[in-house]
This record gives structure tokens, sequence and C-alpha cells, in this order.
């Protein structure tokens, strides 16, 4: 396994896509959610709030994917993107301090999302020592 200094995660409730990259060398590796996936709704008078608990082995298993960045984006379309930050900040203190940057992005295609890590982290890089 080659080591990597940046980590792009792409997230949302169902799959995630951590690209491990450096200059010359990538590793994507796919984590997928265990839970049932049924949209919620919330009704009038219920007790609830109609949205789905987060699923906190999904999010372990992204933290696990990780562990050895140096420089971490996060990035996806809805709020799991935000969930894993507060789940690292949480869980994962030392992983936590790691994240450069929480970003909306809807649904690119893994080039894309490559190519948009590669970018990010030239300037990134210029802001961050790197050990």
């Amino acid at each position: 396994m080659t080591n990597h200094f940046h980590s792009l995660v792409w997230i949302d409730h169902r799959l995630a896509k951590v690209f491990n990259f450096n200059d010359t060398a990538n590793e994507t590796t796919s984590v997928h959610s265990t839970h049932a996936h049924e949209h919620l709704h919330h009704k009038a008078n219920s007790i609830d709030s109609g949205h789905a608990a987060v699923d906190k082995e999904f999010l372990e298993r992204v933290a696990q994917a990780v562990t050895h960045a140096g420089a971490i984006l996060i990035v996806g379309p809805g709020n799991a993107k935000t969930e894993l930050q507060t789940f690292l900040k949480h869980a994962h203190p030392q992983i936590a301090t790691k994240i450069s940057a929480v970003e909306t992005i809807d649904h690119p295609s893994d080039g894309e999302l490559l190519a948009h890590g590669r970018h990010f982290f030239v300037g990134d890089d210029r802001m961050r020592s790197q050990v």
C-alpha cells in the first residue's frame, strides 16, 4: 500500500467514496451503509423528527478509511458530510484536526472528484505544513 497524504471523502447517507492520493498515485475505497434507507416524512402531531438516525457504524468505517491521511476534504450533496465532520470531532478528534474543508458537491464522476481534490489541495498545501 502506498502512503497518500491527501484524502477526499464524497459521502451521502448510503455510500462514501474515499480517495486517498498524492501527486502520482491514488486509491479509491467505497464504504456502504448497512442501514435500510427509507424515506421518512414528518407528520403533524408526531413526536419524532422525521429524520433517520445517524449510522455511526457507517461513519466509523469511513473514519478508518482516512486514518492515515494528512489532510482531508469532505464533500457531498446532503447532510451526511456535516454528520461525518461532527462524528469525527467527537469520536476521533485526532482525525478531525486534519479536516481542511467541508464542501457541497452534487454527484460528479470519480475522475471529476479526484481532479477537484487535487486542485483543492494545491492551495491548501500552501496553508498547511506537511510532515
